[in-house]
């Protein structure tokens, strides 16, 4: 008997041995990207009118950055705390720790280099050399064109400073180690300059994270066979779980029967004159999808999306784009 806890004290060591290499490892080897590039942005008005524009309806940088008002339908920001920071993202939420929106005004990044925030865009490490999460889809961002980059950054520059101190986001174990193991070095694209319809959708639809919202996944992984067949569930402030739509070309399931000018419409409504956001009741039918921001979107931009949502493989998959507490609880006990 004395062997046989002399050989399993001995195997316990040697794992725990084990584990403070790997931990160690890990952790003092990753992130392994290439330090923040030198890079001074020469601000001018067409490249602010650019990144106004990307960082407000097309990456929706200051959707998440900002604090919504849940009280209304697609948590439309409240006025005045544009990039200000600190909106939470945690288990309530089915994410693995609690996340929270950094503040991205200059109050915050007045320390940080163009090149910093450059590196921190597009793969996802902070100028301290710390992985984020990808809630911020860093890994599509590091296919923008260098050009929109730099046009964001130099966009949020202009924001009103905030003195909005955020607390530090925390992963669970061992997300917090997988995390550091994630980021890459950025492969920027070039914008041909007669690009056609579906590579100008295609782009589009990359930056703006659609695919991260619209692509179920299992423990961080995109699902096979399951490219923008919606379905990713998102736990709602207010209760209750909304689900993301299946936007293939699925003539039953998905936007196989849109026209281009209905999926326009779909997006416009939100900016019509007679158009009045809805107050939402508790535990009652809300979306993350920033409805009110994408709104603003080019017509042209619109339906370029459209024509490269039309070339991806049609998934079938019903979605029930929300279910409430209640609903929720008894699927769980069946």
């Amino acid at each position: 008997m004395k062997k046989f806890f002399k050989i399993a004290g001995i195997i316990v060591f040697i794992i725990v041995v084990a584990f403070v290499g790997i931990y160690a490892f890990v952790s003092t080897s990753f992130p392994r990207v290439d330090p923040a590039p030198t890079l001074t942005i020469n601000h001018n008005d067409l490249l602010l009118k650019r990144g106004a524009y990307l960082a407000n309806h097309v990456t929706v940088c200051t959707d998440c950055h900002s604090t919504r008002d849940w009280n209304k339908f697609a948590g439309p920001i409240i006025p005045g705390t544009e990039g200000k920071g600190g909106e939470i993202f945690n288990e309530k939420m089915g994410l693995p720790g609690n996340f929270y929106a950094k503040n991205i005004t200059p109050h915050a990044l007045s320390d940080w280099t163009d090149g910093e925030i450059y590196r921190l865009i597009t793969t996802g490490v902070t100028k301290d050399n710390e992985p984020i999460f990808p809630l911020m889809p860093y890994q599509s961002y590091a296919f923008m064109d260098t050009e929109d980059v730099k046009a964001v950054i130099a966009y949020i520059r202009t924001l009103p400073a905030f003195e909005n101190e955020v607390p530090p986001s925390e992963a669970q174990f061992p997300l917090n180690l997988i995390l550091r193991t994630l980021p890459k070095n950025a492969a920027p694209v070039t914008l041909p300059k007669n690009m056609t319809q579906i590579e100008k959708g295609k782009y589009l639809l990359t930056i703006a994270g659609c695919v991260k919202c619209h692509t179920q996944e299992d423990q961080g992984v995109p699902v096979e066979g399951m490219f923008l067949a919606g379905g990713f569930p998102f736990g709602m402030p207010k209760g209750g779980v909304a689900r993301s739509a299946n936007i293939t070309p699925d003539p039953e399931t998905g936007i196989g029967k849109w026209s281009s000018e209905a999926f326009v419409r779909r997006f416009k409504a939100y900016v019509d004159p007679t158009y009045v956001n809805p107050e939402v009741a508790e535990n009652s039918f809300n979306t993350p999808m920033p409805w009110l921001r994408y709104a603003h979107m080019e017509v042209e931009d619109l339906e370029a999306i459209y024509a490269y949502l039309q070339t991806v493989a049609p998934v079938s998959n019903k979605v029930v784009r929300f279910t409430s507490d209640a609903k929720q609880d008894q699927i769980a006990k069946n």
